[in-house]
């Protein structure tokens, strides 16, 4: 085993089990599995088969709650290309029909005020860029064009009597001319990138400093289109637009949009305007708050907005407390300041006294109900995720759910009771005869005595009469919980399908758990973490049913960083999976943000006061601990990576073998952050796999 020096707060009858693993010869590695002891593949969660798979989205539903429509994308292996089509539910469950066959790819559906059109953004037809399509409800019809805009639409909505979008616009440019640049810069043989300010780039695009993000509107029955933020002065966050960014009143008398005040992304200053839309004039309604402010919404009679605020400049997963700012008497008030989880994926009750949203809840996705004469916000759903939801304007909701053991369905839920009931039966074909395994959540004493969550997976036909492998996942983040959703990238199920308990931790650091628990880690990254994950072990090797002599772990971005700190400091892990790692924080520097700088200074200006003489980054950095590196790893990056620069990956693979150590270098050209192409990622999961069973023979014994 590559376990070196093991640290001294490991109990004494851990360490002598250890040492029983380690030089017994009753206890050396097992032999490989026999058939016997393996489940029939065919009947197993494999990659092959999660990638046969329909992804249902978040949903739509119609103003009097009878119908619900949603994107269903599904993949072909053979030219790996994605394909999205609107689909139709009856709220009742009676009815499930494609509703647009077009061959490309429609996403982002709404209804009309009045239910009996829809509209979505689709490119076809020859289409450069994509474009608004309506589509008839009340009876038959095709799908018609509603918008020619040249740099494309998103985010769109449908407030009164038109459709509203953003588009990434060349200022002061004419359609025409946007259109007859956007010709000219497909036909060049100049690649030339050039910018003279941050930001340049968000996780896997560069961004152009001659475009702004606007918001746009269009009358519904067509006619010419209006920008309603480029007379102000204010553009839409550069790094990137969503319809959280702006919100329009029921009467279509004012447009709030969140805008960076500084316009100097070094600093920015997230603030939420108003403008009356044709005015030039627009009134910051934040403007005491450095941190992010965002998401306005309106409520449904128009005369408050609510939004998420933020107060911790430069940190990311700060609390985001629910506001309301009253348009009468121009009062903000903060609700629920006492609650310790993080409002979002907000939408107003219809008749205003609240909202429901979609929560981030120790380890688990809840509907939350924000009663706004209420003490506190009420948990509507339970054990699984639902990470969207839609209601309509007689109260009926519908939200997208899904759990370790099953993809994203679609489930009415009651507001007052938190029944649910599913109303698609989309991929239970495909999944009928699928053998899956089990999964509890348990938790343990880590740093600081504090109690840890972390789900734990059993493999199909786990006998815990028999000693297993483990597969031990680092989440990345690192503010990003593991909740109980059905994860395609990194897929715990299937990993036990292979023969190991899989197990992901709620590390120091983890969102859903509270404030002070969250911002634990900073500056310090490195403290919590590894002795939450050394600790996690711990338990595991008590567990009569784990093999001690058995057992990798793997994670990716900020778990590919712990990881790479595994590799210099004392841990049991015969071998590590280490994909989009944080290996050197200073090159970490040419990423798309600077995660310490902001709030905490730049490497030049730390005197090193923080860690006994040490600077931040010299303490957290794998790179300095490079010395003390064993253990054997396989990594795993992707070029277009702009979150963790490739460089990362490239500069750790170099230093284990030039440093002797068993190493494996996994590089995809047309990748980013995450492996997301069918047939990358079909490889990368066989190349994980034959990693770990080189390390970790799968199977009970």
């Amino acid at each position: 085993m590559p376990l070196t020096n093991r640290s001294t707060w490991l109990t004494l009858p851990v360490l002598l089990v250890m040492l029983c693993f380690a030089g017994c010869g009753t206890a050396a590695i097992p032999a490989a599995v026999e058939s016997s002891d393996r489940i029939d593949e065919s009947n197993l969660l494999t990659v092959e088969k999660m990638w046969e798979l329909h992804r249902v989205g978040s949903p739509a539903i119609s103003p009097n709650g009878e119908w619900i429509v949603a994107p269903v994308t599904h993949f072909t292996i053979s030219d790996d290309k994605a394909h999205t089509d609107l689909w139709l539910f009856r709220a009742d469950g009676s009815i499930e029909r494609p509703l647009t066959r077009h061959g490309s790819s429609d996403s982002q559906p709404v209804f009309s005020p009045d239910g009996t059109r829809m509209a979505f953004v689709s490119r076809r037809d020859g289409d450069d860029a994509p474009q608004i399509y309506t589509l008839p409800l009340d009876g038959p019809g095709e799908a018609v064009r509603l918008t020619e805009v040249p740099t494309g639409v998103s985010a769109i909505k449908w407030v009164g009597t038109h459709l509203y979008f953003v588009s990434n616009i060349f200022p002061g440019k004419s359609w025409n001319e946007m259109e007859e640049r956007l010709k000219a810069d497909r036909a060049s043989h100049n690649s030339a990138i050039a910018w003279n300010a941050l930001p340049y780039s968000s996780f896997d695009r560069y961004l152009d400093e001659d475009r702004e993000a606007h918001v746009f509107r269009i009358p519904a029955n067509g006619g010419e289109t209006q920008n309603l933020t480029l007379s102000t002065g204010l553009e839409l966050p550069r790094s990137g637009q969503s319809t959280g960014s702006y919100d329009v009143s029921p009467d279509e008398s004012l447009l709030a949009f969140v805008t960076d005040t500084n316009a100097n992304d070094l600093d920015p200053k997230l603030d939420i305007y108003l403008v009356r839309p044709g005015s030039s004039e627009a009134r910051n309604i934040t403007p005491d708050n450095d941190a992010p402010d965002s998401n306005p919404l309106f409520s449904p009679d128009g005369t408050t907005i609510a939004y998420t605020s933020q107060r911790i400049k430069g940190f990311y997963a700060d609390r985001s407390r629910l506001m309301t700012y009253s348009l009468g008497n121009s009062r903000t008030t903060e609700h629920f300041s006492s609650w310790d989880r993080s409002a979002g994926g907000l939408s107003w009750l219809p008749d205003g006294s609240g909202l429901v949203g979609s929560i981030d809840d120790a380890g688990t996705r809840r509907i939350y109900h924000f009663d706004l004469g209420a003490e506190t916000p009420r948990a509507v759903t339970g054990n699984t995720d639902y990470p969207s939801l839609a209601i309509s304007s007689t109260g009926v909701m519908v939200a997208q759910n899904h759990s370790f053991l099953h993809p994203p369905q679609l489930h009415m839920v009651d507001l007052e009771t938190g029944n649910t009931t599913r109303i698609d039966t989309i991929n239970d074909d495909k999944l009928k005869d699928v053998e899956m395994g089990t999964y509890e959540s348990v938790t343990y004493e880590g740093a600081n005595g504090a109690e840890i969550q972390m789900w734990v997976h059993y493999p199909p036909g786990f006998d815990s009469s028999k000693k297993y492998p483990l597969m031990f996942l680092i989440h990345g983040g690192p503010h990003n919980g593991m909740t109980n959703g059905f994860h395609f990238r990194w897929n715990a199920q299937t990993f036990a399908s292979w023969g190991y308990v899989t197990a992901w931790h709620n590390f120091h650091g983890s969102s859903g758990f509270g404030q002070d628990f969250t911002d634990a880690i900073n500056p310090d990254w490195i403290t919590k973490p590894y002795e939450d994950t050394i600790r996690a072990a711990e338990w595991f090797m008590e567990k009569d049913w784990i093999d001690s002599d058995r057992m990798v772990a793997a994670g990716a971005s900020y778990g590919g960083y712990l990881s790479s700190m595994l590799l210099g400091k004392d841990h049991p892990f015969n071998a590590l999976v280490i994909h989009a790692p944080v290996y050197n924080m200073y090159s970490q520097m040419s990423a798309d943000f600077a995660v310490h700088t902001t709030r905490f200074g730049d490497y030049w200006e730390d005197d090193g006061s923080h860690f006994n003489g040490q600077t931040i980054y010299e303490f957290i950095s794998p790179h300095y601990y490079a010395a003390n590196f064993r253990t054997p790893a396989l990594i795993i990056h992707g070029l277009r990576d702009l979150r963790v620069p490739v460089g990362q990956s490239f500069e750790l693979f170099r230093t284990l073998q030039s440093k002797g150590i068993e190493s494996r270098l996994i590089y995809y050209p047309d990748e980013n952050h995450w492996i997301l192409k069918p047939n990358n990622s079909i490889n990368w999961y066989h190349e994980v796999r034959n990693w770990v069973e080189r390390f970790a023979e799968p199977g009970g014994r």
